[in-house]
């Protein structure tokens, strides 16, 4: 079955397009959620609301730009939508702010490891540190999506790079440290 009568056949509601969606989509979408989530049992969660919003608004997709990207989108802001209410933004002196670079070894560190480290950022640092380093929004678009101010944003991402920075330091510290004692 093309993409687009699945799509005509879940606008219809029918069940058996929307579980061929779900099994066809599930897994790139995953990913997704688990970048936003605290761990992999909230991603999980994120993921399974994102469906039920996706069946019940896949009218309102145009077939104008990529399904796809339409459906990352509702996975990301059904994440967000778990945060938006909490209070746990904070706002930052930016005049005291560095810009923290990260280098990283790619033999040394795993992508399991980074996204660990990256999951163990308090909220307000993940939320803005993802749409911001790894899904492209201007700080602008974060404010206006998570209704913050510019600014804090801007602190944000720069208190979870130094965060990150400094854990991928002891990191790559201690693996000296092991591999020297060797």
């Amino acid at each position: 079955m093309s993409l687009e009568q699945l799509i005509i056949d879940c606008k219809r509601q029918k069940s058996k397009a929307q579980e061929a969606l779900y099994r066809q989509f599930a897994a790139t979408l995953f990913p997704v959620a688990l970048k936003y989530a605290r761990n992999y049992s909230e991603a999980e969660d994120i993921l399974q609301e994102s469906f039920i919003i996706i069946f019940e608004k896949v009218t309102q997709f145009k077939s104008k730009g990529s399904f796809e990207g339409w459906l990352k989108r509702i996975v990301i802001n059904t994440a967000l939508q778990r945060y938006r209410k909490q209070a746990v933004f904070e706002i930052i002196n930016e005049e005291n702010i560095e810009e923290a670079a990260v280098e990283v070894d790619d033999d040394e560190i795993s992508l399991q490891f980074l996204l660990q480290i990256v999951q163990e950022l308090p909220d307000r640092y993940r939320l803005v540190f993802n749409l911001y380093a790894l899904d492209g929004y201007s700080h602008k678009e974060i404010s206006k999506m998570l209704e913050i101010k510019e600014g804090t944003s801007k602190s944000n991402l720069a208190r979870a790079r130094m965060i990150l920075k400094e854990k991928v330091q002891d990191f790559q510290a201690n693996a000296h440290i092991q591999a020297s004692t060797r």
